[in-house]
């Protein structure tokens, strides 16, 4: 319970009559000639913001989001600068994730002036000019030299670029009296490192003035700890505007086929395009979805040959490895209503400005509720259109996934946001910042720092572990070049900057996002085409051809960082295989999942098929087809075993052909959760029974394999580990391994003990790589406490992995809320096994090889079970 935060519900709106008069005469006559009324949203917010109370505004696109924010902030600079009483100084500042986004606020900002200046030049008036200014890594260093001279009034900016004017020494003190800043896209934000380093700005720019802070999100939950994100734990007031549900929303799930199992793979790929054909043709505009690039590359590819004559000029791809000319294209055509179909990844998950859209297609599951409806709310472009969604589930796991989330997505029930915690890598980069700024008191810094909402509970001893390593204080590293970047003296408890370099280094080093090992992709003549990761690249051989940007290329050779490529359109292509793009699914949809299994599994005792397949239809949207698919994979798996529930989760024990024990574990919590358990396991197994384990881990649950011959006692592993023990298990686990190694390099670039650019120099991936891992052996062997170690353990712990859900399972599992349940020595792996056991067979590479697989499989349940499901 926040007592801070108070939502606002339909007695807290004004009239229009009311919110028109407290717009400048000007702004009302522009607003009328551009509106009939104001927005939901806007009835909230713009007597919020006028009266300078800070406000979180969740809303769905078309509703007016934007000018919800922005309205009360124009109408004060008109009233100043009519009464020529507009200083130069910042007054509001913009900040979001995307700089694409900040291109829209631009124009979307300079219109509505333009147009309130005319309506006031025609009344002969004269006024101060407004400006809009950038700040950004695009920003050219003539473009900053002039907002020293004439600042801009509305300061639109990113995360990163934010914390470098911060310290910048003259444009810093344009920002001291701010009174307005508005975060945008504030979701996609707080549960990432971008977002704990706003936090920290966003204190540190307060510390000179206190100013209204506005939040601008699509649907998110728990909106009262995101409006306690936007706000900090300095016991500021906040509202929160909720009117994402306002805005209808359709959404249907639809198989291709009718039997997802019993199906040759080409039949299954002609029925799904033919699918997606009839959607797009149906539609005006359709946006697909697909999760990976790769999937994005295959689709567009796809559609483009099987459909040449249809859509060869109207479908386009669009991801983060393509190149920013070819995504603004892209941007630019779907607002021009020139495309008929744009494929993306995640890419165009956030607002920026795409036209109008009329079906999302979702390929597969998105894995989140929450993401899930911020997709689908691209369709529909007013808050009175219905956003229209549908989902496209490929095997009979995913059919059941994205059932239950459109059941939970239309009855909005959002899966929780998780906002980072005590980052020590982030907070050395703000340290460092701040030491720029002037000579701190530490207990003064600290005091701060614990204002903003991620570093509420920061430990004193993490923080001046922190301090102590920026200061210099660890020597052995100087050996290895990593030099002190602030000055500490304990005895006056104080703390600042050391060096002439520093400035530069922060500057250059400064964000959160990891480089990428990526590698450029051009033609014959030289033009850039877009990326590939540098592991994929290494492998190509000439004459391999692969799909990028929806066209097919052929592989001519390297040279330097760079590969060269050819156009092959009508040659079979090889599709980049892009690491890491692998949603995980949310805990909070998996419990719900959790309860749907139940459900299903309790009326396969009290009811008839029929009464089973009837309630499906009408709990999920499903067609009737769906429905029986769903039933009968639920009959299979009960009859052959039994249905996995919290109160019986399922492990299964079985030797598979080549003689290796395997031991399946139902833990259906998603693959975070399941990561951390499973590593955990298998750490007890080797160092008890001194062998190997294989580790297999999905969303739905993991397996443990053993080598031929080798047999264990698996209770007493299930013994060894629970809530109190996890953490110290799993970072034992972790020592040593790839995951460390990629994770540290990152955190030691964010925690400036690896700098990515010094003197003019940048240091590539591969050399930070090396870098890192030095000093990482280093600090293992001599400083065990180091506090960008303890960041990597908890990065990994807390981000990659889900600890605090691991923990929770195991409690449940101790009190005997929830149970495990041994089935031993089974001949099958159970239906609901089928795909966990195929992703970890090193030998199925190819889909078309998988499916037969899952046919024989399922053949072989049907014949162990009475009736043949």
């Amino acid at each position: 319970m926040y007592y801070n935060v108070e939502f606002l519900d339909e007695r807290d709106t004004k009239s229009d009559e009311e919110l028109l008069e407290m717009l400048d005469e000007h702004v009302r006559k522009w607003f009328l000639s551009k509106f009939d009324g104001f927005t939901p949203p806007q009835k909230f917010s713009i007597p919020a913001i006028h009266n300078r109370q800070n406000i979180l505004i969740s809303s769905p696109t078309g509703s007016g989001k934007t000018l919800s924010a922005f309205l009360s902030i124009i109408n004060e600079l008109v009233f100043l600068a009519k009464n020529n009483i507009l200083e130069d100084k910042v007054y509001a500042i913009y900040v979001s994730p995307l700089k694409a986004l900040n291109n829209d606020i631009e124009k979307n900002l300079q219109g509505p002036l333009k147009e309130i200046l005319d309506i006031i030049k025609q009344d002969g008036i004269e006024m101060q000019e407004i400006r809009i200014g950038k700040r950004t890594g695009d920003v050219t260093s003539s473009e900053r030299a002039k907002q020293l001279k004439k600042p801009p009034h509305i300061l639109i900016t990113t995360p990163e670029s934010l914390s470098i004017v911060l310290v910048a020494p003259k444009f810093s003190q344009l920002l001291q009296k701010v009174e307005y800043v508005i975060v945008d896209e504030i979701h996609a934000l707080a549960e990432n490192k971008r977002g704990t380093h706003l936090a920290l700005s966003l204190e540190r720019l307060a510390r000179h003035n206190e100013f209204t802070r506005i939040g601008l999100s699509a649907t998110v939950s728990p909106l009262e700890e995101v409006a306690m994100f936007l706000v900090g734990n300095e016991k500021r007031h906040v509202k929160v505007v909720d009117v994402s549900y306002m805005k209808k929303t359709w959404l249907y799930v639809y198989s291709p086929v009718e039997d997802l199992i019993n199906v040759e793979n080409e039949k299954l790929q002609e029925r799904f395009y033919a699918l997606l054909d009839k959607l797009i043709e149906k539609h005006r505009t359709t946006l697909i979805f697909t999760n990976t690039r790769a999937g994005t590359e295959k689709i567009v590819h796809h559609l483009k040959t099987k459909f040449k004559d249809k859509y060869e000029d109207l479908i386009e791809a669009h991801h983060g490895s393509l190149s920013r000319e070819h995504r603004l294209e892209v941007e630019k055509k779907l607002k021009e209503g020139k495309l008929k179909c744009v494929v993306t990844s995640t890419s165009l998950e956030l607002g920026i400005d795409i036209g109008y859209v009329d079906l999302v297609v979702l390929i597969g599951s998105p894995k989140s509720i929450a993401r899930a409806l911020q997709r689908v709310g691209r369709a529909g472009h007013r808050l009175h259109e219905t956003s229209k969604g549908v989902f496209i589930a490929l095997n009979r796991d995913d059919l059941v996934e994205v059932s239950v989330m459109a059941k939970e997505a239309l009855n909005r029930n959002i899966d929780r946001v998780k906002i980072v915690k005590n980052a020590l890598d982030v907070l050395a980069q703000h340290i460092v910042g701040m030491a720029l700024e002037k000579k701190w008191n530490v207990d003064e810094a600290y005091e701060l720092i614990r204002k903003s909402y991620p570093y509420r509970d920061l430990p004193k001893e993490d923080y001046l572990s922190v301090i102590r390593y920026l200061s210099g204080y660890y020597h052995d590293l100087e050996e290895n070049n990593v030099y002190a970047k602030i000055w500490y003296d304990e005895e006056t408890n104080e703390f600042g900057k050391k060096g002439r370099n520093i400035r530069m280094i922060y500057y250059t080093n400064v964000g959160t996002i990891p480089d990428e090992a990526m590698i450029k992709v051009v033609d014959e003549e030289n033009n850039y085409v877009g990326k590939v990761e540098e592991d994929f690249a290494e492998k190509l051989l000439p004459g391999d051809r692969f799909v990028l940007g929806g066209k097919v290329y052929e592989f001519v050779g390297s040279r330097g960082a760079k590969i060269r490529v050819k156009k092959a359109f009508d040659e079979q292509p090889t599709i980049p295989a892009w690491f890491s793009e692998m949603l995980p699914l949310s805990y909070d949809l998996a419990l719900k999942i959790n309860e749907f299994r139940a459900e299903i599994k309790h009326m396969l005792k009290t009811h008839s098929k029929e009464q089973i397949v009837s309630y499906i239809k009408d709990t999920l949207p499903v067609s009737h087809d769906s429905a029986e698919m769903i039933y009968k994979y639920f009959y299979e798996q009960d009859k052959y075993l039994e249905i996995p529930t919290l109160d019986s989760i399922v492990i299964e024990q079985y030797v598979d052909e080549k003689l290796r024990q395997n031991f399946i574990f139902h833990t259906l919590f998603g693959r975070r959760t399941n990561d951390a358990l499973s590593r955990a396991y298998a750490y007890v197994i080797t160092h008890l029974f001194r062998t190997n384990v294989g580790i297999t881990v999905d969303d739905n649950g993991f397996v443990l394999t053993l080598p031929y011959g080798r047999r264990i006692n698996i209770e007493r592993v299930l013994e060894m580990v629970d809530d109190e023990n996890i953490e110290k298990i799993l970072v034992k686990a972790i020592e040593n391994t790839e995951l460390v190694k990629r994770r540290f390099r990152q955190v030691a670039v964010r925690g400036l003990l690896v700098l990515r650019q010094y003197a003019g120099k940048y240091k590539s991936v591969g050399k930070q790589l090396i870098s890192s891992w030095q000093l990482y052996k280093i600090l293992v062997e001599n400083v065990p406490d180091f506090p960008l170690l303890k960041e990597t353990n908890r990065e990994i712990l807390e981000d990659v992995m889900d600890i605090e859900h691991a923990k929770e399972v195991l409690k449940n599992i101790k009190i005997k809320k929830w149970k495990y349940k041994l089935y031993r020595n089974l001949e099958l792996p159970s239906p609901f096994a089928h795909n966990l056991i195929l992703l970890g067979d090193s030998d199925v590479v190819l889909m078309a090889n998988k499916r037969e697989l899952l046919k024989v499989l399922h053949r072989q349940i049907l014949r162990r079970i009475e009736g043949g499901g």
